[in-house]
Order: structure tokens, then C-alpha cells, then sequence
């Protein structure tokens, strides 16, 4: 979408002498023969060490198309996926996953007087649907597999958009299809629609003239059993309808897909009724003739429609069909967590809300979960009006997004696990509320949620929200400092759904409620927003208390007694993971308080002293460590003490006698030995720890941890993340002995998400082919052959700790927008680069070439008055 060259005039460099501040046309990313991407792509194959069968960002062909599934849809939306072959599946819209979900959703073409001219829009069928796939016993009936494909696909991924090509000898059309989604950083509400877009565009490649019919077909796949069901007339195209029941208002559906052209439509809106395979046999009949007719809606149970479009070809030319989809489920039967009685007071009590402290209003909190969009419109009519007057807008902001962030000079690797994995935000395991707040799962498994309440612990790695979402990332720590924690500072890390006051009847969890202190910090300073900051530092400071009265009762500025971590158990003494979390925290606090200028001279002390205990006591000449505790505490004996899953059988308690709790690392090299110090990284904090001592811990986490081929690796936990001949960075080793009977759970495993905490943090010491070397190992295993490339899971699918790896951006570039002072930071760690810049009001991109840095502002405005460059501030004009 082209916007008008005087627009040009709202792009300023920013240089060591101006800033830049408005909007840039898309123009700004002109068509060549060869795309900017392409070149891009090119000049940083310096960066990948090892070549393999498929480039980094590029295209997926053949067996890597087998896995793809593309999440198409709104932030806490709902989706479909756009799988490799340009197929439909996974539409999940009721608030709930329905992984594998394939309805029978199509687009076809035939031309007129040939035989055999009629194909479905897609390419192969992969191998893994024909056996062992869900109803392969009874050949998979109903579906399109059976009906004609074409013979190639290739799928290029830019997200937010899948790119298709569909390529067939014996057929004169090639057909290319681009698929999306709204995704506007820094515009949240307009990237939580529910709605996608299909654009088919035909290529005659033959001499003649070619007259042909387009058609999109769907099922009626929205009627439930205990329902009545309707297809409904809309303008250009049909209308899938559940009516609601009495006591079942959530079963209430609408699913639009209509034609945004001004072409001639032509609606069939009842399919044949019949028995057996009559319905998809009677379509296909008409497709495949090419001889179509209007069918009028009938008043229930119609099995499916579809849309028809004539159109003709000359030799050469090329015809573009646009199919728009939206849905609307404004209810649900979806709830999480357990709410705190009424009664309750005192310690139980929850401290606030998020009105109580002038940061929103109050609104009802219904019983069942209900979607901001359902607010936002009031039916489906006004969702659907929405979608097209706004498409235009919605599609150019898009596309400059998409057009700046693959600008990036940043190694394809990096630019490929930054991107695959924003997808996670538009599927089911993100939810947004009727106020407008998020909650999360962790994952999601085929039929469910996993592991349920915005895991503050889990999150903490998540990069990728508070830079493209920040208001969104904010109301995360509402939900967190208010709903969350009681009057006494104790944070429950599972939020509610619907949120609202919890009830507190587990361990806080260290790492995520000391995790997010720090990210009030790094959300204060991406937002600017000081009154933010004040409003919520009460309750910010509660809970560090209750941190160091629960954890840190003696003040040693360390964690001595039991916390429990994001690996789902406590851990007995201090330890580098958690104690580096707690220094990161106490910083955080000292900083917020100066700004206020608080006396923290209490928090002081206890960062110096637990700064210092940490790299005398913990440090082993080359990595961190854990000091294994459990007896002259607080605690109770381990056997009595609460815990999941940490079952003390007579055998358990010989090993607890020898070794000390189960579940512990010890001697261990843990990759996430010194995460606290990460977090600091990218929250705009200073190093709280010596700088050496955890570029040692970082160097020794990748010689010992990161490995090439796991053939001999023996992991009696969850192996299928990373094995056989597959390379990846374990979550602990030990390389001086001492290894454990029964090590922390998980501890053989392979979690993306801390191979990009760790790969991201290497580069931002400086160590940027180490941190190379571990991205290119995780994606080569998400390659499509037998994962997912947009899909990366731990316990669930596109699970949220693998937005860690938008953290590499910042690593490698240093690229830091501090909207309090004003400041963008640079410091490179690879030389002149160009890089994507998110921030609370806009984005751009960032170059530094020859030591002279640059701004382009192309959507909102970024503020700077100053800018750091490598540790050297330069005032701007």
C-alpha cells in the first residue's frame, strides 16, 4: 500500500544531530528485483557458521512445509493457522485451543472447458495426515485430502504475514497467497481483532485466455450438538451462526467470510443435505463444473456455503481475490484459579486493585470469561463494519511494521527465532479480558490451556510484550501487585481468570515475584510514566518485604530459605539463579526509591551484603553455584514442608539423609545460574553482579551445556524437545562432579526459552558467535520437517518463555529506548548494523554505520533528546 510522497517530509535522521519524530511512508522500502530483505539476508551469512538443507528466514519447501501451522488472528483473539500447503487448521475461536481443528475450510479454482481444471488452494497433503493422524482409522473422511492439489508449495514466513506459492506443470494458473492479521506495535487494540485475511492472486501462465471460477467454502463448523445452527446472508458473502440456548450463552457463534471486491459474488448458502459424503460431494460437483448458481439461506441446519467469483485471464495477466474473515463468540464457560472468600481479612486480604489505586476503573467481574472485543462491539455487524472501512489502514501499518522489523541487518537466524515466535501472541495461550487486561497460559494443549494465571515465574523471560505491547505488559503487573497480592506482600504467581482477588494457600514464587520488581522498573522507564511508577511502588515495596522476611529473615542479602522456582520446586539454600534474581530486585526498588528520593539505605545493605556473599561464596573460580541448606531454618524438615509433586517415600529419605533435598543443582552449572543478572540487561539495570564472573558463568554455561548431538544424552524427563542427533543447550551439567540422585526436575531437558536467555545474554557480553551457535542449534530442530517452526513448546504448545528471543535484539545491538530521560542507548556488539526499536508510542529503526547512529521513525513518534552511544552521551537539538 502506497502512501503520498510528501509524507516523506515526516521522516527526519536522527544523527548526531537531530531527532526523528512522525511517520515514514512505506515507500521508504522500495520494490526491486531484489528485496531489502533478500540483500539483507545476504550480507549476514557471515554470522551462520554452519549451513544445513534450509536457509535461515527463508522459504520452507518440500518436507518443511510438513509441520507449519501459521497463527493467523488478534491478540487474545482466538485463531486459525495457515499450515505449509496453504491449508486451514486449528481454528480455535471459542476461547479454548482446538489444536488440529480442520474443519473443512477451502479455497478452489477451476477454468472452464478443460478437464481435470478444478484444485483445491492448496499444495500436498503431508505424509504424517495419512497415518497415525486424528480419524486415520477411518481414512479420514470429510475432509480435502482426496480432492486435486497442487503439485508444489513453497511458504515464505514475514511475520505477520505467510506468503504461499502454489505451482502445478499441468495447470495454467500459478497462485500465491498472502495471509494475515493486524499486529501494529504500540496499538494494542487494533492487534486484538478477531479477524484474518486470505489475498489469492492468479497468474495466467499460459498463451490463451483463460475463464475461470474462484470459490471458498467452508462447513458449518461453528453449530454445536446441544445448538441450532444457521448460515446467514452479509454482503458478499455468508455468515456461519450458532444461536445461543437458554442456560448456554457461551455456545452463541458468528463466524463472517466474505469477498472484499468489486466483482460479481455468487453465494450458494445451504450446501446439498444428504447422508454420508453427499454435502462435499455435491460442492465439489459444482466447483469442479464450474457451472455456479445462488442457493438462498434456509432457516437452520444448512451443512455449509460458499462463494463463487468469475473471473478471465488473459495471457499473462493477473487477477487478486481478497476473502476477509472475522468471528465473534461473546461468551464463555471459561474460568481459572480460585477466588478468595469474601470473609476473608488481614493476612488473606487482597491489598488493592488497580482502581483503588487511580490506574483504571471499576468494572463487574463477571463469572465467566468474557474478550475485550466483546466490549469493544456490540455484535457482529459492527466487528465486521469495523474490518472493512479500516482494512486499508490496518494492512499499511501492518505491512510498515513487517517492512521495518525484516530492514533488520541482524543475522537471519536471529531475525527467524525473534519473529516465529511472536506468533504466540495470537494464539489461545493469550487471553484479553473484558477490561482490556492480559492473562495467559503458559501453553496450550490440544484441547486445553496449560499451566493457567499469567506464571509470573514463566513470563519473565518473555521479551517480546512489553516492548510491542507495553500497555498490555503494564496491566500484567496491575493483575500481579494488586489482585495478586495479599495485605501481608505474598504474591500468588497464577492469576485468576476472571482476574480478581486470589487465594493465597501456596509458596510465593522467588524467581517471579523478585522477576517482577524488576519489570516495574523496566516497564517504568519504556513507558515513561512516573506517576505509574509511584501509584504501584507501595506495593512494589511490600513485596520485596515480604520477600526478604520470608526468604532473607536473617538479612544476608541471599536466599537461605526455601523458594520455590519456575522448575515447579523449592530450592534449599542459596544459589545463583535466585539470589541473582533477588539482587536484580533490590537494585531495581533502590533505583525507584532514589528517583523519589527515599532514604533505601536498608535495601543498600542488603545488596552489598548479598552481592558480595554471592561471588565469594557461591562463585567456584568459574561458575555459580548452589549452597545446598535444609537444616537450622526456618523451615520446616524437607519431608513435612509444602511441595508439588515432592513425594518423601522411606527411599526418598536415605538420599535426603546423604545428598540433602530432592530436587536441588548443587555443584551443578545451571543455564540459568546468573538469569538475574539478564533481566538487569534488558530491564536497563546495572550488572548486579561482577561483570567477569558472569561473562565466566556465560562461557562455562556454553561449553558444558550446549551440545551438538544428544545421541548419548540420557534424559528421563521430557526428552521430545530436543534428542537423538539433535544439538541444544541443556538446563544444567556437571562438569566438576557432584551431580545429584535425583536432580532439580527437568534438569536434562532442553527449553528454548533459556537457550535464548542465555544465547542473548553471551551476545551481550560480547559473545556473539557462542549465542549464534545455540539459536542456530534450536532452529534448525524447528525446521518443519518435525516441529513446528512457529510453534515452539515446552509443557504446551507456543509457550510463552520462548519470547526470550526477542531479547537478542537489544543483546546484540545494545538498542535501549529509556522514554524517562529521553535517552536511546546503542551499544553494538557487532559492528554497523540497522535494527527494529519498539517503544511505548512507536517504532523505527535504528542504524549505526561508520560510528554515526540513525533514527527512522516510521509509525508514532520516539522522543529522543539524547543518545548514548556506547557509553558516550551526545545532546541533540
Amino acid at each position: 500500500m502506497q502512501q503520498k510522497k510528501d509524507r516523506r517530509n515526516f521522516l527526519r535522521n536522527l544523527a548526531l544531530g537531530g531527532v526523528a519524530v512522525g511517520a515514514a511512508p512505506s515507500t521508504l522500502f522500495a520494490s526491486t528485483n531484489e528485496s531489502p530483505i533478500e540483500k539483507e539476508q545476504q550480507s549476514c551469512r557471515q554470522f551462520t557458521k554452519e549451513e544445513h538443507d534450509r536457509v535461515f528466514n527463508g522459504p520452507y519447501v518440500g518436507h518443511h512445509l510438513d509441520k507449519i501451522a501459521f497463527p493467523i488472528g488478534g491478540i487474545g483473539a482466538g485463531m486459525f493457522c495457515l499450515e505449509g500447503s496453504g491449508a486451514i487448521s486449528h481454528v480455535s475461536i471459542r476461547h479454548k485451543p482446538e489444536l488440529f481443528h480442520e474443519p473443512t475450510i477451502f479455497g478452489a479454482v477451476a477454468i472452464k472447458g478443460r478437464a481435470n481444471s478444478a484444485k483445491v488452494l492448496e499444495g500436498p497433503v503431508p505424509d504424517w495426515k495419512l497415518f497415525g493422524y486424528k480419524d486415520y482409522g477411518g481414512g479420514s473422511g470429510g475432509t480435502t485430502y482426496g480432492l486435486p492439489h497442487f503439485e508444489q508449495a513453497e511458504f515464505l514466513a514475514r511475520f505477520p504475514f505467510a506468503e504461499i506459492q502454489l505451482r502445478d506443470d499441468k495447470f495454467p494458473l500459478q497462485v500465491r497467497l498472502e495471509a494475515w492479521s493486524p499486529f501494529v506495535p504500540s496499538d494494542a487494540d487494533n492487534s486484538s481483532l478477531p479477524v484474518g485475511a486470505l489475498t489469492y492472486r492468479f497468474i495466467n501462465t499460459s498463451q490463451e485466455n483463460l475463464e475461470a471460477v474462484f470459490s471458498f467454502n467452508s462447513r458449518n463448523f461453528v453449530v454445536q450438538p446441544e445448538g441450532e445452527g444457521s448460515i446467514k446472508k452479509i454482503q458478499k458473502g455468508f455468515l456461519l451462526s450458532q444461536a445461543k440456548t437458554e442456560g448456554k450463552n457461551n455456545l452463541a457463534t458468528d463466524f463472517a467470510i466474505f469477498a472484499d471486491t468489486r466483482d460479481e459474488v455468487i453465494v450458494d448458502y445451504c450446501w446439498f443435505r444428504g447422508g454420508w459424503f453427499d454435502p462435499l460431494t455435491m460442492v465439489w460437483n459444482t466447483i469442479k463444473d464450474a457451472n455456479v448458481k445462488a442457493v438462498d439461506p434456509i432457516d437452520k441446519d444448512a451443512p455449509g456455503a460458499s462463494l463463487f467469483i468469475p473471473f478471465q485471464l488473459g495471457a499473462n495477466e493477473e487477477k487478486e481475490i481478497r476473502i476477509l474473515m472475522a468471528w465473534y463468540v461473546p461468551e464463555s464457560n471459561e474460568k481459572a484459579g480460585q477466588a478468595m472468600p469474601d470473609d476473608k481479612t488481614g493476612k488473606e486480604a487482597c491489598c488493592t486493585t488497580p482502581a483503588a489505586l487511580g490506574m483504571g476503573e471499576d468494572k463487574p467481574i463477571p463469572t465467566n470469561y468474557k474478550p475485550w472485543y466483546s466490549q469493544r462491539f456490540k455484535h457482529m455487524e459492527e466487528l465486521v463494519d469495523y474490518w472493512k472501512t479500516n482494512y486499508t489502514t490496518l494492512y499499511k501499518n501492518t505491512a510498515l511494521f513487517r517492512d521495518t522489523f525484516y530492514a533488520s541487518t541482524l543475522p537471519p537466524e536471529v531475525l527467524e527465532a525473534v519473529a516465529a515466535n511472536l506468533s504466540i501472541l495470537k494464539t489461545p495461550t493469550v487471553r484479553r479480558q473484558h477490561d482490556g487486561r492480559l492473562w495467559a497460559y503458559e501453553g496450550i494443549f490440544p484441547h486445553n490451556g496449560c499451566c493457567d494465571g499469567s506464571c509470573t515465574h514463566v513470563w519473565n523471560y518473555a521479551q517480546a510484550l512489553p516492548h510491542l505491547f507495553p500497555s498490555l505488559e503494564r496491566s500484567l503487573r496491575l493483575t500481579e501487585f494488586c489482585e495478586n497480592q495479599n495485605a501481608e506482600g505474598h504474591q500468588g504467581f497464577r492469576a485468576n481468570l476472571p482476574i480478581s482477588p486470589l487465594k493465597h494457600d501456596f509458596h510465593a514464587a522467588a524467581d517471579g515475584q523478585l522477576g517482577g520488581i524488576m519489570k516495574v522498573y523496566r516497564d517504568w522507564r519504556i513507558s515513561g510514566d512516573d506517576e505509574w511508577m509511584k501509584k504501584l511502588y507501595p506495593m512494589v515495596q511490600k513485596s520485596l518485604d515480604y520477600c526478604i522476611q520470608t526468604w532473607d529473615p536473617n538479612g544476608k542479602g541471599i536466599l537461605e530459605e526455601p523458594h520455590h522456582n519456575t522448575y515447579d520446586i523449592e530450592f534449599w539454600g542459596p544459589n545463583g539463579m535466585c539470589t541473582s534474581f533477588y539482587l536484580g530486585a533490590l537494585k531495581a526498588l533502590i533505583e525507584m526509591g532514589r528517583y523519589q528520593r527515599k532514604n533505601m539505605k536498608r535495601y543498600e545493605t542488603l545488596y552489598d551484603r548479598g552481592r558480595a556473599y554471592m561471588e565469594d561464596q557461591l562463585y567456584n573460580g568459574e561458575y555459580f553455584i548452589q549452597k545446598i541448606q535444609w537444616t537450622g531454618l526456618k523451615a520446616p524438615d524437607p519431608t513435612k514442608a509444602q511441595s508439588f509433586h515432592t513425594q518423601y517415600t522411606p527411599e526418598a529419605i536415605e538420599i535426603l539423609k546423604k545428598e540433602g533435598p530432592k530436587y536441588q543443582y548443587g555443584t551443578g552449572c545451571l543455564s540459568d545460574g546468573v538469569i538475574g543478572a539478564w533481566m538487569a540487561a534488558m530491564c536497563g539495570l546495572e550488572n548486579p553482579l561482577d561483570q567477569e564472573k558472569v561473562n565466566s558463568h556465560l562461557r562455562a554455561v556454553h561449553q558444558y551445556n550446549l551440545k551438538n548431538d544428544l545421541t548419548d544424552h540420557i534424559n528421563p524427563q521430557r526428552p521430545t524437545y530436543a534428542m537423538g542427533h539433535e544439538g541444544g543447550l541443556l538446563l544444567c551439567t556437571w562438569p566438576k562432579g557432584g551431580m545429584l540422585s535425583l536432580p532439580f526436575v527437568y534438569s536434562n531437558e532442553v527449553w528454548t526459552g533459556i537457550e535464548y536467555q542465555v544465547a542473548s545474554h553471551l551476545m551481550q557480553i560480547g559473545e556473539t558467535d557462542k549465542g549464534l551457535e545455540i539459536i542456530s542449534a534450536c532452529r534448525k530442530r524447528y525446521d518443519g520437517r518435525i516441529r513446528n517452526p512457529f510453534n515452539e513448546y515446552e509443557c504446551g504448545s507456543w509457550y510463552a518463555r520462548a519470547m526470550a528471543s526477542y531479547a537478542c535484539l537489544q543483546a546484540m545491538t545494545g538498542v535501549r529506548y529509556d522514554a524517562v530521560d529521553k535517552v536511546l542507548y546503542i551499544d553494538s556488539k557487532i559492528g554497523d548494523f540497522s535494527s527494529f526499536l519498539s517503544t511505548d508510542k512507536g517504532f523505527g529503526l535504528v542504524s549505526l554505520k561508520n560510528g554515526q547512529a540513525k533514527l527512522d521513525v516510521v509509525y508514532g513518534e520516539i522522543p529522543a533528546k539524547e543518545i548514548s552511544l556506547s557509553g558516550k552521551k551526545v545532546r541533540l537539538g
